[in-house]
C-alpha cells in the first residue's frame, strides 16, 4: 500500500469512527425521549451500608439513620432495607424533568408493622419549591388506618399525603405506579417546576420494609 493509499484508508476509519460516534449520540437522545430512567437502585452503598448520595434528615440523629437504612441484595437486585427508623432520609441530587417523565414507579415490601400505624413508610417526591425555597413534597403512603385512595390536602409546613398501600399484614413486594405530575398539578393548581428537586424516604419507628428501585418513564 503506498502513501496515497494509506492516508485514504486512514481517513475512511476517521470516518466510520466519527459516525459510530454521532449514532451512539443519537441512540442515547432517543433513548432518554423515550423516557425511562432508574433515579435510585440501590446498589451503591457505603461501608456501613448506608445508601451511598443519601443523606439524614436535618437535626435527626445521624448514626441511627446510619444503622437503619442498609443497602441489601436478593439475587443481585438491590433494595434498601429500613428497620425502625422514625427519621428521614433524602436524595437531593435526585433531580428529572417531571412534564417528561411523570410516572414514578417503585416497589415495596412490609415485614413488621405495629397495629394501628398509620404512615407504616413513606415517599416524598418533591417536584418544586415554595418562595422560601423549601421543598413541596407529596407524600406517597403505605397507611395501616386509612384506605387506599385517601387524599389529605398538606399545610403550609406539611406536604399532601396520598395513600396507595393500605393494611398491616406482611407483604412480597408490591409494585407501585403514580403519575407524579398530574398529582402535583391537581393537589398545588399550578405546573412544577422544570427540573424535580429530589426524593426522600421514610418508615415509622417499630416498622421493618424494604424499598426497591425507583424510576420514572413517559407512562
Amino acid at each position: 500500500m503506498n502513501v496515497r493509499q494509506q492516508i485514504i484508508a486512514a481517513w475512511a476509519l476517521i470516518g466510520i469512527a466519527i459516525t459510530a460516534m454521532l449514532c451512539s449520540g443519537v441512540t442515547a437522545r432517543v433513548m432518554a425521549a423515550e423516557g425511562h430512567m432508574v433515579l435510585e437502585d440501590f446498589h451503591a452503598k457505603e461501608t456501613d451500608g448506608f445508601p451511598v448520595n443519601w443523606q439524614n434528615e436535618n437535626g435527626r440523629n445521624e448514626a441511627r439513620a446510619r444503622e437503619a437504612y442498609k443497602v441489601q441484595a436478593e439475587q443481585d437486585r438491590g433494595f434498601l432495607a429500613v428497620r425502625n427508623a422514625d427519621q428521614r432520609i433524602k436524595n437531593k441530587k435526585i433531580e428529572w424533568d417531571p412534564k417528561a417523565n411523570p410516572v414514578l414507579t417503585w416497589r415495596w415490601r412490609l415485614h413488621k408493622a405495629p397495629a394501628m400505624a398509620d404512615s407504616i413508610a413513606v415517599i416524598y417526591v418533591a417536584l418544586d419549591t415554595d418562595l422560601m425555597f423549601i421543598p413541596v413534597f407529596t407524600k406517597y403512603i403505605w397507611s395501616g388506618t386509612r384506605p387506599e385512595g385517601t387524599v389529605t390536602e398538606g399545610g403550609m409546613f406539611s406536604g399532601s399525603e396520598i395513600v396507595v398501600q393500605s393494611g398491616l399484614t406482611p407483604t412480597e413486594w408490591v409494585e407501585e405506579r403514580v403519575n407524579v405530575y398530574e398529582d402535583f398539578k391537581r393537589i398545588h393548581k399550578h405546573e412544577p417546576a422544570e427540573k424535580a428537586w429530589g426524593i426522600s424516604l421514610f418508615a415509622s419507628p417499630g416498622v421493618d420494609v424494604d424499598f426497591g428501585p425507583i424510576a420514572v418513564s413517559v407512562q
